[in-house]
């Protein structure tokens, strides 16, 4: 008889995970509020600037600039900073495309490097090793919830003069240290995309300890308006940015929720860390002791087939799908997106770097390349139930790991 789920065995799952999205009535008291104001835009409203001020101080920043989403969120970041033509930003290889293409947008050059084996995150030291006169910035993706080693790359950057941003898509109320990721570079961006750990759907944020890049900042998300001034008034190149407020009131309760939220998907995390320790074949993603709160937007570890009867990576994620275990896909290289390969984004350079050798489109990103082709992601939301629920998660790699001979 068959035991596994995708051939027609039980499955190891026996209740749901929560659904995702999370809301209640607070979120529809909102929406109401909004509608019945006539306030729906960010401009006049109060909504959304609330927000910016909440999200920023849970994080420990001053500033907070509500975005249209977290692409957007990095672009308004890079034209505060004066990234432009002949400038390089140096972005980790493995990351959504969005990390690399908000610095296209921006007409300058992104550098890919490899990543860490363990933590699935830039490597440091090729950061190092990438910095030419040309680079501009350095752009610290904290993936799966897991901060980059802020440590390294904090020095790192000082020591060359280079600017330290943190892409903290997956990373709402991460710690490095005992401290909220998004305030050691001169600023991070959120999303709020409807996979994140908080969401309206879309949206994003900017938040900053600092004075003169939040006054630009705000000003590219406003079509270079400036506060006080008339609003007729543009001082410099900006665009409409802007979040309604309708995001803003929605954003507000679901960061009412974050803090106890983080703490359960980290707890669950650590669990799990100790469920697949014992099963041959599944690497955690590594958790650093500097890390004291993964937001752990999912749960990563590599799948080695050869313990698994040779079965390739996409016969393990039908598997656990199979046996009710969500699957979110990992980053295929940046490096290799059709964008790099074709050619196509050497329109956004200007004519001597466009026309130049880059040699990232040969090179050997091998950590890179195994993390996309060999992990499984498991949803944040997933980490939202209980020690069951971990332990389910855990039996149902057991059990394929017990029966791989089902799968061919």
């Amino acid at each position: 008889m068959p035991q596994l789920a995708l051939t027609g065995g039980p499955k190891s799952k026996s209740k749901p995970f929560p659904a995702w999205p999370i809301h209640d009535e607070r979120e529809r008291q909102a929406v109401l509020e909004v509608l019945e104001s006539n306030v729906w835009w960010r401009t006049p409203g109060t909504r959304t600037l609330k927000f910016e001020q909440e999200f920023a101080a849970f994080h420990g920043a001053k500033h907070g600039i509500a975005i249209t989403n977290g692409t957007h969120a990095i672009e308004v970041l890079l034209t505060a900073l004066d990234v432009g033509p002949g400038d390089e930003v140096i972005v980790p290889d493995s990351t959504f495309v969005a990390t690399a293409s908000a610095v296209l947008y921006a007409g300058a050059m992104p550098v890919m490097v490899d990543i860490d084996e363990a933590t699935q995150c830039i490597d440091p030291a090729l950061v190092e090793k990438a910095i030419t006169p040309r680079t501009k910035a350095i752009i610290a993706v904290h993936l799966g919830g897991h901060p980059a080693d802020l440590d390294k790359l904090s020095e790192i950057a000082a020591k060359h003069k280079i600017t330290l941003v943190e892409d903290c898509a997956h990373a709402h109320g991460s710690e490095w240290r005992g401290r909220k990721v998004g305030t050691f570079g001169i600023a991070g961006t959120f999303s709020f995309q409807q996979s994140k750990n908080m969401t309206a759907g879309e949206g994003g944020i900017i938040i900053t300890n600092d004075d003169a890049f939040e006054r630009k900042a705000r000003s590219a998300h406003d079509c270079g308006r400036l506060p006080g001034e008339w609003f007729y008034s543009h001082f410099s190149y900006g665009s409409n940015y802007r979040l309604s407020e309708w995001q803003g009131a929605i954003l507000s309760v679901q960061l009412t929720r974050l803090d106890d939220q983080t703490k359960r998907r980290h707890a669950n995390g650590r669990l799990l860390d100790k469920l697949l320790a014992d099963i041959p074949g599944a690497t955690p993603q590594k958790h650093d002791e500097r890390c004291t709160r993964n937001g752990q937007y999912a749960y990563i570890f590599y799948y080695d087939k050869s313990h698994f009867g040779g079965a390739p990576t996409k016969q393990f994620i039908a598997a656990m799908n199979a046996e009710g275990i969500p699957n979110q896909a990992a980053y295929p290289p940046v490096h290799g997106l059709d964008v790099f390969q074709n050619g196509s984004y050497r329109r956004r350079l200007c004519a001597e770097q466009a026309q130049e050798e880059h040699p990232f489109l040969q090179a050997k990103f091998p950590v890179t390349e195994r993390a996309a082709w060999e992990c499984y992601w498991v949803p944040q939301y997933c980490l939202l139930g209980d020690e069951q629920d971990m332990h389910e998660i855990a039996a149902a790699v057991k059990k394929i790991q017990r029966h791989a001979a089902e799968l061919g």
